[in-house]
């Protein structure tokens, strides 16, 4: 993630936090980036600040069209020119009581962190070639479910899951995929105020971690920053309900 002319990234939910993020930081990198995103003046922002050379595709993931638009691009590319890195970033949450949250709230959370996550992996995958790496974003959540987030943390636990199967899967075909499992992250100003500062790091310092984890290549799930890595040790190994009772109340 560190080479000039290093190949092609395509990044989802790239116009905010750890997305924008991924795709500045590729670009700088000698990444050609495709930035998926729903938004396209946002979309096209990004791209005045990344210069030229590099392409938007406007998509909403939570939606089969949107997913089948971006796999069809990824699928469409690897003739020529395979995608040598994908980010499945793009993830949706939808804070409060399961059971006092509409449905039709609740199934788009689903949609997009897994069955995105899916189908682009497929796509992607199918025609990786050797050096190609895969990184699906998942959450400190992955390990520990956190009450009023219930369909949001078992869908992280749902991508963790899935990319340390690809990870041990993909190993002979010198393909590289990760579950990046962030903390609290400041995405916008203001956010987790209330949270321990230790435990909240930037996009910036995600990326990094991600960075150094995609030139190691070893690590099927990798959790950045010390403070996170240690509370998820911690909380794995509490019993479920003293876990539980503990985030509830974070």
């Amino acid at each position: 993630m560190s080479r000039e002319g290093a190949g092609r990234a395509l990044v989802t939910g790239a116009t905010e936090g750890i997305g924008r993020s991924f795709a500045r930081t590729l670009a700088a990198q000698g990444y050609t980036v495709t930035a998926v995103a729903r938004t396209e003046h946002r979309l096209r922002d990004l791209m005045n600040e990344l210069g030229t050379g590099h392409d938007h595709l406007v998509a909403d993931l939570a939606t089969p069209e949107g997913i089948r638009t971006t796999a069809d691009a990824l699928t469409a590319a690897t003739a020529a020119t395979p995608y040598d890195l994908l980010i499945n970033n793009a993830g949706l949450a939808r804070p409060g009581p399961f059971a006092g949250t509409p449905l039709d709230e609740a199934l788009p959370v689903l949609r997009l962190n897994c069955e995105a996550v899916i189908s682009l992996a497929h796509a992607f995958l199918t025609a990786a070639r050797p050096g190609a790496a895969l990184v699906n974003v998942a959450s400190t959540l992955a390990f520990v479910p956190k009450p009023d987030q219930a369909v949001y943390s078992a869908s992280k636990a749902f991508v963790r899951s899935f990319s340390e199967a690809l990870w041990h899967e993909q190993k002979p075909r010198g393909v590289y995929v990760t579950a990046l499992c962030p903390g609290p992250t400041a995405t916008r100003p203001g956010l987790h105020a209330d949270t321990p500062s230790a435990l909240v790091m930037t996009p910036e310092a995600v990326v990094a971690a991600t960075a150094a984890a995609l030139r190691e290549r070893r690590r099927p799930t990798l959790v950045p920053g010390r403070a996170n890595a240690l509370l998820t040790r911690i909380l794995a190994t509490l019993p479920r309900r003293t876990a539980l009772a503990a985030l509830a109340d974070a």
